[in-house]
C-alpha cells in the first residue's frame, strides 16, 4: 500500500469523487480556504475540522 500524507489522501479522494474544492467544502461545511489549507499540507489546522472532512 502507498504510504499517502493526510493532504493528497484527501485531494486523492476528492478527485475521485469528481469533486472541485469548493464542492467539497459545501458538502463537509468547511471554508474553501480551509480545504485549500488541508490540501496544501498546512501544518497548524483544527482537528475537529479535519474530521469533518
Amino acid at each position: 500500500m502507498e504510504n499517502f500524507s493526510l493532504s493528497a489522501y484527501v485531494k486523492q479522494m476528492r478527485k475521485q469523487y469528481d469533486l472541485i474544492q469548493v464542492d467539497l467544502s459545501e458538502k463537509v461545511g468547511v471554508g474553501l480556504r480551509f480545504v485549500r489549507e488541508l490540501e496544501q499540507g498546512k501544518q497548524t489546522l483544527r482537528m475537529d475540522k479535519v474530521n469533518q472532512v
